[in-house]
């Protein structure tokens, strides 16, 4: 009988500790081409939930974190999101691609679960209405202007092609781009999709090459710009390539070897530089792990769901997101504060360079 009243006991001890327990989820591609940015993704969304159950947890409940795969993909994505709310996820840091992203927040505005993407840059994304939708990266509409100004500001007398992959985050910032490059009074010479998911792009690099292209504005993902530009180079192509977001991880110049030297690309400023980060940063590199890319940005989105719930007192989807709304966050990226729509309320991309094996600032 005394074994029977132990084996009860501890059932309800071990109950309790999953009723405290409070799931989160991260969301992204942890597979396929883009594995290496999903790594980026699920590894600062570790740290930061170690971190979070290190000082306590939240509302002194242990926070676990739930993984989905979505592929970068628009279906996957939607089975991805609704697993998680299925799981009982009350938070989503995620998606990474802003075509997973859109349709994964029909998913959890119908179920109530906040969603903060560390990267997904289309604004159709807060642009929606969902109230629960919130971003800690800036938008292509910024991002495409400053590239459009550049572009004409720098090559408006050669010629131009603006290549995009389809999807909505390539498709969406190549024609952002566009927009402020014909603002400027500068039409392109090329404007054209090509398909992503290939392993030689030569073709593609020729056409440019005998169209005297001398500046190819690249709307996609870094796997195809690091091949686009080695085929460039292979032939002895002198094209500038020039492109957004993606190109900031190490990935990309992995992929395209000596080639990627001179790439240019915007992104956010790199939060790695900030001396709120530092520490983080450091136990990254103890362990063997360059936070790179959007890394920091996921860490970054749990820290303000962390805070959000401390301030509200509440895990309630409409207390969090008041929270949210009225109050500013210290972070790693930097205090973030949020606009009516989910917003970053400063909009601001940086200038970066390929140069000896890594991206630098554009000085």
């Amino acid at each position: 009988m005394r074994h029977l009243f132990a084996a009860a006991a501890l059932a309800i001890a071990l109950a309790s500790q999953t009723e405290a327990e409070v799931l989160i989820g991260v969301a992204g591609p942890m597979s396929g081409k883009l594995a290496w940015t999903g790594t980026q993704l699920r590894r600062g969304a570790e740290m930061a939930v170690a971190n979070i159950n290190a000082a306590g947890g939240v509302l002194g409940q242990q926070v676990r974190l739930i993984v989905a795969d979505d592929f970068c993909d628009p279906r996957q994505a939607l089975a991805a999101a609704e697993k998680l709310v299925a799981d009982g996820a009350v938070f989503v840091i995620g998606h990474y691609c802003s075509g997973a992203s859109i349709p994964a927040s029909k998913i959890y505005a119908a179920a109530g679960v906040l969603q903060i993407s560390p990267s997904s840059t289309n604004p159709m994304l807060t642009e929606q209405g969902h109230a629960n939708v919130f971003r800690v990266c800036s938008r292509d509409d910024a991002q495409g202007l400053k590239a459009g100004n550049y572009l004409a500001d720098h090559w408006g007398e050669r010629k131009i092609a603006i290549l995009h992959d389809n999807t909505t985050y390539g498709k969406g910032l190549a024609d952002e781009t566009k927009k402020q490059l014909n603002k400027r009074g500068v039409t392109e010479a090329v404007y054209q999709s090509y398909t992503p998911g290939k392993d030689d792009y030569s073709v593609e690099v020729a056409a440019l090459h005998t169209a005297d292209i001398a500046v190819l504005y690249l709307g996609g993902y870094h796997t195809e710009a690091a091949l686009m530009v080695r085929a460039a180079r292979d032939r002895a192509y002198p094209v500038q390539l020039i492109s957004g977001d993606d190109t900031a991880t190490e990935a990309f110049g992995l992929i395209a070897g000596p080639a990627a030297e001179g790439t240019l690309f915007t992104f956010v400023a790199d939060p790695r530089r900030n001396t709120e980060a530092a520490e983080v940063v450091e136990r990254f590199r103890a362990e063997n792990f360059e936070p790179d890319s959007w890394t920091l940005h996921s860490y970054g989105a749990a820290e303000i769901w962390a805070q959000a719930v401390t301030k509200a007192n509440s895990l309630d989807l409409q207390a969090v997101i008041a929270a949210l709304r009225e109050d500013q966050f210290d972070t790693v990226l930097g205090q973030i504060d949020f606009d009516e729509k989910g917003d970053l309320t400063v909009q601001s991309w940086v200038w970066y360079v390929w140069k000896s094996g890594e991206y630098v600032p554009v000085e």
